[in-house]
């Protein structure tokens, strides 16, 4: 039975889709925006996250360690990453989670387990479910299983993308989805290369191709200081939606912020976290009324 490393399943979600939503997040991404708030969503990879804070420097995970990759040190659990195998009996162990393991390999079945037993909610609210990421795109065919599962059951499937994938494996996924929720980083390709390490024309000719296929797009902008946030950057930003066809103009502007630089340590990469700035409240204001002003149904969050 195929399985697929999923990071994350986030029960009672009311921020990614209509209603009251189960979101199912794949692990692996194609894009390193600098800004990224989910660091473990990156690899494709398990990873061992680790919190120093609520480890009580017991030793169960030295102890048990088969490969003798954990010692003890004052500043906490060193783990050798080079002879760690991960295979997950120190977080099995850990009295306080304060190991984990981020990326659990699932079956089709065992996901929809989980989604089963939310129906109710999703019946009562208009709710469903949200594949998320990393970008589920990247596991097309696992996708595919899971939205075709969602569908024979009448559960409305969400898809949150950055549309950085073949133009193929797109419509594919679009035939089997109610809702895109579509990132748009930076409009701008040089910036966009610069900050998310690649440029945007794959993403912007996805997104038209959807839109001209009259999908239902909900339009998710991160907002950043100094980066995204300027009124040229916004104007061009909005100048370009209203040029998509056959679909709704809703766009929902995500604030920065910093909360992840927790996660990076977890992950022992705190060093690799790039402090941004978080935009202003007159800043916000601002690009809500050129949205608005373009006739763009607008709003924070979402």
């Amino acid at each position: 039975m195929t399985k697929n490393l999923i990071f994350d399943i986030k029960r009672f979600a009311i921020n990614d889709g209509p209603g009251i939503r189960v979101v199912v997040f794949f692990k692996g991404c194609n894009l390193h925006c600098s800004w990224c708030h989910n660091p473990e969503s990156i690899s494709f990879n398990q990873e061992k996250m680790y919190t120093r804070q609520k480890c009580i420097l017991c030793g169960s995970c030295a102890s048990i360690c088969p490969e003798n990759a954990i010692s003890m040190t004052p500043e906490g659990i060193f783990t050798d990453a080079i002879i760690c195998k991960l295979c997950g009996k120190c977080a099995e162990v850990c009295p306080t989670k304060a190991t984990e393991i981020s990326g659990k390999a699932m079956s089709v079945n065992e996901i929809m387990e989980v989604i089963e037993k939310e129906k109710a909610f999703f019946d009562q609210s208009g709710g469903g479910v949200t594949f998320s990421g990393g970008e589920p795109l990247l596991h097309s065919e696992f996708l595919i299983e899971l939205l075709d599962a969602c569908g024979k059951q009448g559960i409305h499937r969400a898809v949150d993308t950055a549309g950085n994938v073949s133009s193929e494996i797109l419509l594919d996924v679009a035939k089997r989805t109610d809702l895109f929720l579509y990132d748009l980083k930076l409009i701008d390709p040089a910036l966009h290369k610069k900050w998310i390490g690649t440029d945007n024309s794959l993403i912007l000719y996805n997104l038209k191709m959807l839109a001209d296929l009259k999908k239902a797009i909900i339009l998710r902008i991160p907002l950043i200081k100094g980066i995204n946030d300027s009124e040229e950057i916004i104007g061009e930003t909005a100048i370009f939606i209203n040029s998509l066809t056959g679909t709704t103009k809703e766009v929902h502007l995500l604030p920065y912020h910093a909360i992840a630089q927790h996660k990076y340590t977890k992950l022992g990469k705190g060093d690799d976290f790039e402090v941004m700035q978080e935009p202003d409240k007159e800043t916000i204001i601002r690009a809500l009324h050129q949205f608005k002003q373009a006739g763009i149904k607008v709003n924070v969050g979402g």
